[in-house]
């Protein structure tokens, strides 16, 4: 792949700064822009692919930032009015040698094993590093020092097997589209399915969402728009130290409003299952009979942790509606809140009317410790002036389980 080699925030957390942490002195950092494999649309077109063993940073390093956006053939930033990028996800396996290939959509599955992250959802699910949507070049991602990702450690990965990293890129192509909105929301009508991506029958009650807009399905035009094809690729840039004693792992935890958990037991004593569903719809407060009053639906979710460890970094992910995502600590404190940032214009990252940032938290360092079994409550806020469908209300946690 083509590599390149190169050299905002409103922050609600309890004891943060109200800038970005200071850095302190480690190894060089280290820099590599990537392209992605070329995306190819025309309007109304969904891709939605992974693309397998792509270029990432290798070795014993750890990660410090992940930034990407949609460009053109000739480099530039593509505006999200053009190409919505629904999301984007990085993702890590470690797939068995010797087998010439680490696409593991053509192996077995004894030839590859996830290398997820820390949970908190069932494997299969959020399994991601990094992960946005159309907030991705506003919402800030570095890991303040002494901290970082730790990935190629030699001594987590099985026998036997290499690591390697996947990219998924979900992009809507809405020039010419009949409704862009419902377009960028994956309105089931517009797109004309009764099936999902697998040809299962989708239920009745199944409004919107990814069952409707997988990779080749096509939105509704506006009648006798005719427009080009053409490529973009997702740029990736990363930032990157090589790991030694001084750097602090962090894990990554993802918690989701939608998390249909409970607890079960087994022979190693009580555990939690939890049956992530990552998306919802909301009505319109017309259609609920409640316009009289502040047109905002919240959900909450309340989730034992099964971890321990100090916060390092918060963001929440939403999409277009959204009012912000909280988390609440012990006695209902504000542990970190995340709130969406509106474009309102045209250039490319201040888009008007789409989320094109979300606000980060840095806890002060030792501040905030989550013990194992505390109990988070996750809250995720939209405006329901008009209905929504595919919304999601996730909310990333780095942990670390010591101090420097």
């Amino acid at each position: 792949m083509k590599s390149l080699n190169l050299g905002w925030l409103f922050l609600v957390a309890i004891l943060v700064t109200s800038s970005l942490p200071p850095s302190q002195a480690l190894g060089t950092v280290k820099t590599s822009v990537f392209l992605s494999p070329k995306i190819e649309l025309e309007p109304g077109l969904v891709s939605n692919k992974f693309y397998y063993d792509v270029d990432f940073p290798r070795g014993h390093i750890a990660l410090k930032r992940f930034n990407a956006e949609i460009v053109d053939e000739a480099g530039n930033p593509v505006p999200l009015y053009d190409t919505y990028l629904h999301h984007w996800l990085v993702l890590r396996f470690f797939v068995r040698q010797g087998l010439g290939t680490r696409d593991i959509s053509r192996l077995n599955s004894s030839d590859y094993i996830s290398g997820r992250n820390g949970g908190i959802c069932d494997d299969g699910v959020l399994d991601q590093f990094f992960g946005l949507g159309s907030e991705t070049r506003r919402t800030e991602t570095l890991i303040p020092d002494p901290y970082g990702i730790e990935i190629g450690n030699p001594a987590e990965i099985p026998s036997g097997f290499e690591e390697t990293w996947v990219i998924n890129v979900h992009a809507i192509d809405t020039r010419g589209v009949e409704d862009t909105m419902g377009c960028t929301e994956c309105r089931c009508d517009l797109y004309n399915v009764t099936t999902d991506g697998s040809g299962q029958p989708l239920s009745p009650n199944y409004k919107g969402g990814l069952l409707c807009c997988y990779d080749g399905t096509r939105c509704r035009m506006k009648q006798g728009f005719n427009g080009i094809k053409r490529t973009v690729y997702l740029r990736y840039t990363v930032e990157w130290v090589d790991m030694d004693s001084s750097i602090v792992p962090v894990k990554v935890y993802i918690f989701d409003i939608m998390d249909l958990w409970k607890r079960s037991r087994n022979s190693t004593g009580v555990n939690a299952e939890h049956d992530c569903r990552v998306e919802y719809d909301i009505e319109s407060c017309r259609d609920t009979g409640s316009a009289g009053n502040v047109c905002i639906d919240s959900k909450r979710v309340s989730l034992d942790v099964p971890f321990s460890g100090y916060v390092i970094y918060g963001v929440g992910h939403q999409h277009a509606g959204a009012a912000g995502s909280s988390l609440y600590w012990k006695g209902g404190r504000v542990l970190c809140s995340s709130i969406p940032k509106y474009g309102t214009g045209k250039k490319a990252g201040n888009e008007a009317g789409y989320v094109v940032g979300m606000s980060t938290c840095y806890p002060k360092p030792g501040s905030v410790k989550i013990s194992k079994g505390d109990t988070l409550t996750l809250e995720s806020k939209y405006s329901n002036i008009e209905q929504h469908t595919g919304l999601m209300g996730l909310f990333y946690l780095l942990i670390a389980e010591k101090l420097p």
